[in-house]
């Protein structure tokens, strides 16, 4: 029977799948913290007082690409090269969502706008990437070799979601509620196929490692299919909706980066 568990399972039994799966989320954190790093470098005077958090965004990013990087090492294993049908990061990047990196790259100063753009872009991929954490740690929260792992990093990214959400309300409250809206969406339907594509295209590396038999892989890619299908259909409202954090949630990224030595 085909379970989150028992895919995940079978990933992570086996180091070469392990290897690729560490491999496509460290390449993709780093990514981000960098990422992070340019856009508080950049951040317009008038936001100024918000860079510290987009550093501490970004600082958490790398750290995640660290932790990933070092459970391969606890197993003997060196990175792999990421297929580029894997690249979450890059394939939204190429795909016109976020700021695009020849602008990151530059020297000049954003505007409110590109920060609405980043923050839109932040809330929508944190979001899955909460929900993904949160699977994780439903099922390997308690596991020996990557449970501490799991949960680290999905707090984080609960934190990082609280964060994005209560910007987002504050610049909302500016004035800025129309354009966030309209790029909420953009960036909603822009992510779901995208994580679509990815989703079946580890899926396909996965199968080809570990010999899944055609039926099985071809399963796996139905079911990505319908969840497409689901979000598109409405399911995506619980990544343009804003609500203002839990009191204990709040200013979530106000303080340094918590070190993660046992991983680093």
């Amino acid at each position: 029977m085909l379970s989150a568990r028992s895919l995940f399972q079978e990933i992570f039994d086996n180091d070469e799948a392990f290897r690729l799966f560490c491999s496509v989320a460290a390449g993709g954190e780093a990514q981000g913290g960098w990422e992070n790093a340019r856009i508080a470098a950049l951040v317009p005077a008038e936001e100024r007082a918000m860079a510290p958090r987009i550093a501490r965004h970004g600082a958490d990013e790398d750290k995640h690409g660290r932790i990933f990087e070092a459970l391969m090492r606890k197993r003997g294993l060196e990175p792999v090269e990421v297929p580029p049908d894997t690249d979450y990061t890059m394939l939204l990047e190429r795909n016109g969502i976020g700021l695009p990196h020849d602008k990151l790259r530059r020297e000049e100063p954003l505007t409110v706008r590109d920060l609405v753009t980043y923050l839109a872009h932040s809330r929508v991929t944190e979001q899955r990437a909460s929900e993904q954490m949160r699977l994780l740690c439903r099922y390997f929260g308690g596991h020996p070799e990557i449970g501490r792992a799991v949960r680290m990093i999905s707090a984080d990214e609960d934190n990082h979601l609280a964060y994005c959400h209560e910007e987002l309300l504050r610049l909302a409250a500016a004035g800025y509620g129309p354009l966030i809206r309209r790029t909420l969406r953009e960036c909603a339907l822009a992510e779901i196929a995208i994580h679509r594509d990815v989703g079946v295209a580890v899926m396909t590396h996965m199968g080809r490692i570990l010999g899944w038999p055609r039926p099985k892989l071809a399963a796996l890619t139905a079911g990505i299919h319908a969840v497409y299908v689901f979000e598109r259909a409405g399911g995506l409202r619980r990544m343009v909706s804003l609500r203002m954090p839990a009191p204990q949630m709040r200013d979530a990224l106000g303080g340094p980066a918590a070190a993660a030595p046992e991983f680093a």
